[in-house]
């Protein structure tokens, strides 16, 4: 009876600590913030966060060690700590890579061993004496099956010498995530999904970037849309992707852009989903590159020219248009419908990118609540 009792009690502790380290991790309300953004930390509204990303911090080709910018060194040592004299809870993390980072630099890093120890022990080196809660892989993207399969390897590695640093030190062992697109990607080549399950506390699934003026000239649509009709591109497909493959939908964080896309229509009376244009429209605030316009910058556009806006609530996608300018975007209602499907779908939660494209935290606020209520 006595070993009975003994094996209840211990068995009792282990779930009780299960369900502690589950508490700690779940909701995820988080947010990408970097520092070409020109917003001020110190204007996170991180009360409406539990995690809070830095972006970027970047891969020494030469070294395969991870770096910080000297010109960004002191905004990224003082992150946690201004962000958390509005919210003391909240958790912070290093992000490395980022879109404009070179995929090849990472495929080589992850290719061998010494430099994916070079790399792994650099991050936690540069979180540790920065202050970061965890560290965050953002590699766009592995372009072949051996990079899929190096990155599976430095994924494992890298969870190995987290918790061993965290065993030595008896310091809380660092968060690790990492953004991704879909489970399956570049036609046939599928990421390493076991090794990102085993390894990552959970991943953020970059659910946007579907459409835009750069890649999809010729007609309007959805750069973020929850659902697309007749396609595989849009943030429920990626979803049920990553869990057919065998991910968690506890270890998913559904991403959502605090941006939009401008197009140029061909005819300013044929203004819905899908109709014809002739690339990027150009204006105020518009990125004359791609399109891109932050949600800030389109509330202002409405206004600026009364422009018609509309909620598409079959793709789960708000638009405006005025004159021959048609810009597809996330509002109140399509954050609403996207975090309810997070969190009906059983989700870990949601983030943003980025943090500064929001106008006066309303679409932040609406996340937040949306989850908690």
């Amino acid at each position: 009876m006595a070993i009975q009792n003994l094996l209840f009690l211990s068995l009792s502790l282990f779930l009780l600590h299960f369900n502690l380290s589950a508490a700690q991790t779940a909701p995820v309300k988080a947010g990408y913030w970097f520092p070409a953004s020109e917003f001020p930390v110190s204007d996170i509204n991180s009360a409406l966060f539990t995690h809070l990303f830095c972006a970027f911090a970047d891969l020494d080709p030469q070294s395969n060690q991870v770096t910080i910018n000297p010109n960004y060194a002191t905004l990224f040592s003082t992150f946690t700590q201004t962000v958390q004299q509005k919210n003391s809870n909240v958790k912070t993390l290093l992000s490395i890579g980022g879109g404009g980072s070179n995929s090849t630099d990472f495929a080589t890093m992850a290719s061998q061993p010494g430099s994916r120890k070079s790399f792994i022990d650099s991050t936690i080196q540069l979180a540790r004496s920065n202050g970061f809660h965890g560290l965050d892989l953002d590699w766009e993207y592995p372009q072949t099956s051996t990079d899929m399969a190096n990155m599976g390897t430095l994924l494992t590695e890298w969870r190995a010498a987290v918790r061993s640093e965290s065993s030595s030190t008896g310091q809380v062992e660092l968060l690790l995530t990492a953004a991704m697109g879909f489970s399956s990607i570049h036609d046939s080549e599928s990421y390493p999904v076991s090794n990102v399950r085993d390894s990552l506390d959970w991943v953020n699934v970059m659910a946007y970037d579907f459409k835009g003026p750069g890649w999809s000239k010729d007609s309007t649509g959805a750069p973020a849309g929850l659902y697309e009709p007749g396609s595989q591109f849009s943030g429920s497909a990626g979803v049920d992707m990553w869990i057919s493959s065998g991910m968690p939908a506890g270890k998913l964080v559904l991403g959502m852009p605090l941006y939009g896309y401008a197009w140029k229509l061909f005819d300013a009376a044929n203004h819905g989903i899908g109709a014809l244009a002739d690339g990027a429209a150009s204006g105020e605030g518009i990125n004359s590159d791609d399109g891109s316009i932050n949600y800030n910058q389109i509330l202002e556009f409405i206004t600026r020219t009364g422009a018609s806006s509309e909620y598409d609530g079959t793709r789960v996608t708000n638009y405006c248009y005025s004159g021959t300018t048609w810009i597809g975007y996330d509002d109140v209602q399509s954050v609403a419908a996207k975090v309810s499907y997070a969190k009906g779908k059983g989700l870990l939660g949601y983030f943003v990118w980025s943090v500064s494209g929001d106008s006066n935290w309303v679409l932040c606020q609406t996340a937040s609540q949306t989850w908690s209520g």
